[in-house]
């Protein structure tokens, strides 16, 4: 099995990177606007970050739900037309002064006010229509829209502090008690997921009819303060106060002296096995809907894992277990088998998740941040590459590319230079893209940034810190016809263009 896609390319670009009005972007004008962007460069898949509603810290790898979008995105000028809102409601609003950086303090402190006001307005004229998405999403959304409200309730607190026990254990006494006690919360957070999906497919024909492919995350884990665990806390490893044992993370490698220690809880994989995975199938049925083609982060998290005890301070004190391995895989490929899917196989390779990739036929990650560092040999240099594989110039979690050649070990960037044939007239940046661009790989990605040539300063994400990532913007303006033409060009001249 391979990824099925022709040779093609596109550009990394997260929601929250758009440019707005309103401090973060949305699924309103300047989305579509990107779109035609893609379009004109010659570009045919758009690759996000997951969309999902976060919290402390802001990451969208750390969402309150697996299935639930992010109210943030939702776009309030969109509302305004709708007559949901009034400009008088959003004018003059202080989302932040920064149009390059995300203030998530001030996006949280205002936004929800006005959402209020637009489901005060909306609520009573789309009932029927919000009723019939409740009930099409009623898997997951009265749970989610509950949690929502269980949060709001007990000052934002993690599930697992709520002071009320028996509804952290969903008695069902105290269920129908918070249900009633805070139905209209319930229908608050139930509209918000009505008005976001309604954007996000208008916004996804609209990209498909300009030929653009999504391309969506599927992180490995799910949130320990999420829906997903409050309301099926059965699929995780937890104890009687449905606390994790165990939780994930990575063990300690040459960019951590400690590892990564990322919190989430384990899987209970010998349940899922037993009744099919069936979790896993409705969760990836979920994505199915928002994108055209899934990459599942941590792919070797399903040969082993890294299981850390809980309450450990670091990621040190844990040990490697067997995941569920191709027996998942194969049920996966099965139940999905229309859906192209791309596995994130960075890390600590093994030769049995070297095995688990062949098995699966999933193409794997070749990222060009980190070919240079292991000379020849690299699996990451494009003259070890087969076809199917996507290649990146770096992921969300790199140093921009621009800032790789300024850190970087002089002799790795002059093995780069050497290996790619790049010229101070081309730029560092260029140079690498027409590299990833000329490989084999089936899939050519590049992160926005990278395409501007943008250094530090616009790095999305550190791993291993909690605070200060997910904020970095594009500017009004900066996706223009210049650029489309650049990458057109070389677009055109690798043959990836359709």
């Amino acid at each position: 099995m391979t990824m099925n896609l022709k040779r093609s390319s596109g550009i990394l670009m997260p929601i929250s990177s758009l440019p707005s009005q309103y401090g973060i972007g949305t699924l309103g004008e300047a989305a579509f606007r990107f779109a035609d962007f893609l379009k004109s460069a010659g570009q045919t898949c758009w690759q996000l970050l997951p969309l999902g509603p976060t919290g402390y810290g802001d990451s969208p790898y750390s969402s309150f739900s697996a299935y639930a979008g992010n109210p943030y995105f939702i776009d309030l000028g969109c509302l305004c037309r709708d007559g949901l809102l009034e400009m008088g409601d959003i004018d003059g609003v202080d989302w932040g002064n920064d149009p390059r950086n995300v203030d998530y303090g001030k996006i949280y402190a205002r936004r929800w006010e006005v959402l209020r006001k637009a489901f005060r307005a909306g609520w009573p004229r789309d009932r029927q229509a919000v009723l019939a998405f409740a009930e099409e999403n009623g898997r997951w959304l009265p749970d989610y829209a509950l949690f929502m409200a269980l949060k709001q309730h007990f000052g934002m607190r993690p599930w697992t502090y709520w002071a009320d026990k028996d509804i952290r254990t969903r008695h069902p006494e105290s269920m129908a008690r918070y249900q009633a006690l805070l139905e209209d919360d319930m229908r608050f957070f139930t509209y918000l997921q009505f008005l976001f999906f309604r954007q996000w497919h208008t916004l996804r024909e609209y990209a498909g009819s300009r030929g653009i492919r999504l391309i969506g995350d599927l992180p490995m884990y799910v949130a320990p303060d999420s829906a997903d665990v409050w309301a099926e806390p059965e699929n995780f490893l937890l104890d009687e106060q449905n606390l994790p044992r165990e939780v994930s993370g990575v063990p300690p490698d040459r960019f951590s002296a400690d590892g990564q220690l990322w919190g989430n809880p384990i899987y209970d994989w010998q349940r899922m096995r037993e009744d099919g995975y069936s979790w896993w199938i409705r969760r990836i049925a979920g994505s199915k809907r928002l994108y055209d083609i899934l990459r599942i982060d941590h792919f070797r998290g399903l040969e082993s894992y890294w299981s850390v005890p809980y309450g450990a301070k670091t990621s040190k004190a844990g040990r490697w277990v067997k995941g569920p391995g191709m027996d998942f895989v194969r049920i996966i490929r099965d139940w999905f088998a229309g859906v192209p899917i791309i596995a994130e196989d960075l890390g600590l390779m093994t030769p049995e998740v070297g095995q688990l990739m062949a098995e699966s036929g999933f193409p794997g990650m070749k990222v060009l941040a980190f070919a240079f560092g292991d000379g020849e040999a690299s699996g990451y240099l494009p003259h070890n590459y087969g076809h199917n594989c996507v290649c990146y110039v770096g992921t969300h979690d790199n140093e921009t590319i621009i800032q790789w050649w300024d850190t970087a070990d002089r002799r790795d960037v002059a093995f780069a230079r050497r290996y790619l044939a790049i010229h101070d007239d081309e730029g560092f940046n260029w140079g690498v893209i027409r590299g990833g661009m000329s490989s084999v790989a089936d899939l050519f990605v590049v992160q926005m940034q990278d395409c501007l040539g943008l250094g530090g300063e616009a790095r999305m994400n550190i791993p291993g810190t909690e605070t200060g990532n997910w904020r970095w913007r594009l500017l009004p303006g900066e996706a223009d016809d210049v650029l489309a033409a650049k990458l057109y060009e070389y677009t055109k001249m690798y043959g990836r263009c359709e």
